[in-house]
């Protein structure tokens, strides 16, 4: 496992000691927790924004997210984000 070490502001500090008090958690914890949180939220946002710019497909970006397809489509539907280019479901339709 390897260390990370960072200077935060006064106030940052003082947030994470109360969340400390809040969670009940040590300070090493807390961080890894924190950390762990905000990255798995980045790799969310990451996999919309690529799913909103046709870069990715729908099962691509919910693998990218980390969630499965369900939850990774309620997600999208929550952020009005649509995956399915009008094009290909004319197509799609002419075909049918």
């Amino acid at each position: 496992m390897g260390t990370i070490s960072a200077r935060v502001p006064d106030e940052l500090e003082a947030e994470l000691d109360a969340y400390l008090d809040d969670e009940n958690l040590d300070r090493s914890t807390a961080v890894r927790k924190l950390l762990s949180e905000g990255l798995d939220e980045w790799r969310r946002e990451q996999a919309l924004e690529q799913l909103a710019a046709g870069t990715i497909t729908f099962s691509k970006a919910a693998e990218v997210a980390g969630m499965s397809v369900w939850d990774f489509a309620r997600l999208a539907e929550e952020r009005d984000i649509t995956w399915v280019a009008d094009e290909h479901l004319d197509g799609d339709l002419e075909a049918l």
